[in-house]
């Protein structure tokens, strides 16, 4: 489903350089759960933010099946993007005047989803998710786990391919940890969807297809 080849990032500060990712080539599969390991400041993150669209390569390539992302403008990424990729973030990014319900509904409204087919669609996404007695709780209300469980819900409300979830047990102790990634786990068994995580917790590791290692902005394996 998606191909990275010799992926490079270099951020400029001031006179110095940094260099995030140093010649990354991997491949995801359709359908699988694939992690993405490493410490912090090890490049798991723009890695993510580049097969995501939402950052471009200083050099190399992204390809989602099969199509060169490097050829698209920043239109077309942003409709693939929107269309194809839902995003699980450590610290939810869920918008905190709105309910659980409006931070599902947020991304099909943009997508040009119909208001009927976004209420329909948000109610059973999280009950799904295991919230349907927290619709009309804004983030607040919530628990961090729910907050995360609701984030995974945004996450699926256009229908994509293909979840990256960056760090998403980060901001959870280990029980709740273990059961979102016991729920993103289940997309790919129930629902086919691909998820990419990047995370610091080696207990991801027994739930994945593949596993990656990242040190320093390289891949080890």
């Amino acid at each position: 489903m998606v191909e990275t080849i010799n992926l490079t990032r270099v951020y400029r500060l001031g006179s110095s350089e940094i260099r995030a990712l140093r010649g990354v080539s991997l491949g995801v599969e359709e359908g699988t759960f694939t992690t993405i390991l490493g410490p912090s400041g090890s490049g798991k993150s723009t890695l993510l933010h580049l097969i995501g669209l939402l950052d471009r390569p200083t050099s190399g390539r992204v390809l989602f099946r099969g199509r060169d992302t490097s050829l698209l403008s920043d239109r077309e990424r942003r409709r693939l993007r929107l269309r194809n990729i839902g995003f699980v973030f450590q610290t939810f990014n869920l918008l905190p005047t709105l309910t659980a319900l409006e931070n599902v509904e947020l991304p099909m409204a943009l997508a040009g989803v119909r208001p009927p087919e976004q209420r329909r669609r948000a109610i059973r996404l999280l009950e799904e998710v295991g919230l349907g007695d927290r619709l009309h709780h804004r983030p607040s209300k919530l628990s961090v786990g729910e907050m995360q469980r609701v984030a995974v819900a945004r996450a699926l409300a256009n229908g994509p391919s293909l979840i990256i979830a960056d760090e998403p047990t980060g901001e959870l102790d280990s029980k709740t940890g273990e059961e979102v990634l016991r729920l993103l786990k289940g997309l790919c068994e129930e629902r086919g969807v691909t998820v990419l995580m990047a995370t610091h917790d080696e207990r991801a590791a027994r739930l994945s297809d593949r596993t990656y290692r990242l040190l320093d902005g390289v891949l080890q394996g």
